[in-house]
């Protein structure tokens, strides 16, 4: 089983020197991935359903895993995930494809529609539609990775005349989220899914999941201490990978990280 590691890049480790230590350790245990967390703003005071108070630290994740490339040469990189729909996508696209050429075709791009309407309000973005700027967001950075001759006239976003080098190299696009759409955007438009939850949650997630195209990836950000039962639950559900948050476990970041690593393979 890969083990990755998640949200470090929020509140007390998210300073250069915590950033670099932990992921240098991360990979010299064996961890698989290291993945970066996302909100450009949070609601202030603090409402449901904002996962945290509003002076919380959170380094904005590209920023944050270009930074973990340079001081890392194994560790796969990925967000998890990144708000689509509040970024502009061709810029977004540019982005990837650096962070892919810079970190030697480590990243993984993990999306999401988001949830937080009071975020998307202050940053310009439209919340009632944003599964639908989300699907066509990734039909575009497609075009502009993938194409040789790259346009799109699409309702929200619409280009041509253009062309945007580097290109990516291998960059993977995994889908976050709970729903219907989240799993149909994640088998149609993406490599991967990324969800939250026990082996029960994901049981009934996946019981909902349209099929699966071959190579298709499943990573779980793990909600239960990890044993080998438990890794044995979720392997049983076709999971490839867990990802822990080490904050929510028992002891300091660096007993987490050393704890798990024995699960690693």
């Amino acid at each position: 089983m890969d083990i990755g590691v998640q949200g470090l890049n929020i509140g007390d480790t998210a300073g250069p020197d915590e950033t670099r230590r932990l992921a240098q350790l991360a990979e010299s245990l064996g961890y698989h991935s290291w993945w970066a967390s996302d909100h450009v703003v949070l609601p202030s005071p603090k409402v449901d359903p904002s996962p945290s108070e509003p002076d919380t630290v959170i380094v904005d994740p590209l920023t944050h895993l270009g930074f973990v490339a340079a001081s890392t040469s194994r560790l796969e990189l990925a967000t998890g995930i990144l708000i689509l729909p509040q970024r502009n996508p061709l810029v977004l696209a540019k982005q990837v494809a650096s962070l892919d050429l810079l970190s030697g075709g480590r990243f993984t791009l993990g999306v999401g529609a988001g949830y937080l309407e009071q975020e998307m309000t202050a940053v310009g973005a439209s919340f009632e539609d944003r599964g639908a700027r989300t699907d066509e967001y990734l039909d575009a950075m497609d075009q502009l990775w993938h194409s040789p001759s790259p346009s799109f006239d699409g309702k929200f976003v619409s280009f041509s005349g253009v062309d945007a080098h580097p290109r990516p190299s291998n960059v993977r696009v995994v889908v976050g989220g709970h729903s219907g759409a989240a799993f149909r955007r994640a088998v149609t438009r993406a490599q991967g899914w990324f969800g939250i939850g026990t082996p029960d949650d994901i049981r009934g997630h996946l019981a909902r999941f349209p099929a699966r195209p071959e190579g298709f990836r499943i990573s779980v950000s793990a909600q239960v201490p990890l044993s080998p039962s438990v890794i044995r639950e979720y392997e049983d559900l076709g999971v490839d990978e867990l990802v822990i948050y080490p904050p929510a476990f028992d002891g300091t970041v660096d007993e987490v990280l050393e704890r798990n690593a024995e699960f690693i393979g």
